[in-house]
């Protein structure tokens, strides 16, 4: 505890503000890296059928324009399959090559070795790939099943290994906690250990081919499940010495407020301990919708800068202006930049001890007037009506604004 007669005590170390994120390899999904250190991946996926070609390479680009960095797709048939090839080569003729993911389900070995022409990674779900028919009457899964159908799924999983490892490309090892298979539920019940279980025998079959181009996600639609299904993954991993990327989302998130606030809880949680190398917000609604949530989750964590950082009090009794709408003109004039931090303050109290990080400053001084600061530097004292104008003009004078795209 500080105390006035030992200064000592106020010579105490920073805390360590910074998120050490876990070391992982490395795993090139087209041009991106997953891992590695590189920066969290933003991930979504079109909503359109993968036959109408058209629609998906417009869904594709709209997404790769917001910011998605890798797109994925549903292939449910051969055909599906064998559409990516022509989605793939459109989008390289009349846009750009953009990273693709394509999510097999169901017995899905020649869909998949298919798809693994055309597309930079597939997912798998280890649930579902070998898919076992439930039995209503079972009461027991003896070792002898279990390590039967262990062995047909190697002989499944095998060819596409070997594929994916010989071009390079990569695999998504992608449990679902609402589709685990039936010999993992009763062998560990529906629990993080039955979904950790589950990817470690996918796992292991990878390494003993000698792919290591693999990431993995355990993604339940119950934000406790889901972190506790990660952190035993990672626990996992670091006793057996495997350093592969996550890819994290809470699955079947929803929609609204409440759809943003569980992924954010789920996701953010995550990241913020160091774990995390990829994201999805799964929201049931426009995937385009998914990706400022990804990059509000990033920014706040301090992991990615794409946007103005606005810092803003509450309002209070002393607030000199209408925050609410003052905070809107200066975010309207001033969203289009990046890398910056702007404060918008009530009052002298909360101005500048509160904003001291900020780069730049708009405080209620006094009525009628807004001070303007560069850091924690006061520049200048405008009256109310000039006071976005004025900030603009100092960002000028800094050489740091940009006139917003038509």
């Amino acid at each position: 505890m500080q105390t006035l007669d030992n200064p000592q005590a106020n010579s105490a170390q920073p805390v360590d503000t910074t998120i050490h994120r876990r070391k992982t390899r490395p795993v090139k999904v087209g041009d991106i890296t997953i891992g590695g250190g590189y920066p969290v991946v933003v991930q979504s996926m079109i909503n359109e059928d993968t036959l109408d070609i058209e629609g998906s390479v417009n869904a594709i680009r709209t997404l790769h324009e917001a910011g998605c960095e890798i797109v994925r797709v549903t292939v449910p048939s051969m055909a599906h399959a064998k559409a990516l090839s022509e989605i793939k080569a459109k989008l390289t003729q009349n846009y750009q090559a953009v990273p693709l993911v394509a999510d097999v389900h169901h017995n899905g070995m020649k869909i998949a070795l298919e798809v693994a022409k055309h597309v930079d990674k597939v997912r798998i779900n280890p649930g579902l790939y070998v898919f076992e028919k439930p039995k209503s009457d079972r009461t027991e899964y003896t070792e002898t099943e279990f390590n039967e159908i262990g062995l047909k799924i190697r002989e499944t999983l095998e060819p596409l290994v070997i594929s994916l490892r010989d071009q390079g490309k990569a695999m998504r090892i992608g449990v679902n906690h609402g589709s685990l298979a039936e010999r993992m539920l009763f062998t560990y019940g529906d629990t993080p250990e039955g979904m950790v279980e589950s990817a470690l025998e996918f796992i292991r079959i990878c390494e003993s081919l000698d792919f290591q181009n693999i990431v993995i996600s355990l993604k339940a639609s119950r934000v406790p499940v889901m972190l506790a299904a990660y952190r035993l993954m990672v626990s996992k991993m670091n006793e057996l010495g495997m350093d592969y990327p996550l890819h994290l989302g809470v699955t079947e998130a929803g929609d609204g407020e409440y759809g943003r606030i569980k992924s954010t809880a789920g996701i953010g949680t995550l990241l913020a301990d160091g774990i995390g190398d990829t994201i999805r917000v799964s929201l049931t609604e426009s995937p385009i919708k998914e990706i400022p949530v990804c990059y509000s989750i990033l920014q706040a964590l301090g992991l990615r800068k794409t946007m103005v950082e606005y810092v803003a009090c509450p309002s209070c009794g002393r607030t000199l202006f209408n925050l609410e709408d003052v905070l809107h003109e200066v975010r309207e004039a001033t969203k289009h930049l990046t890398g910056l931090d702007i404060a918008v303050m009530g009052c002298i109290v909360n101005g500048p001890g509160e904003m001291a990080d900020a780069d730049y400053g708009y405080v209620g001084k006094q009525p009628g007037y807004i001070s303007l600061y560069r850091g924690r530097e006061e520049i200048k004292k405008v009256p109310e009506a000039q006071g976005v104008e004025e900030l603009i003009r100092l960002i000028k004078s800094d050489g740091l604004w940009l006139e917003p795209e038509e």
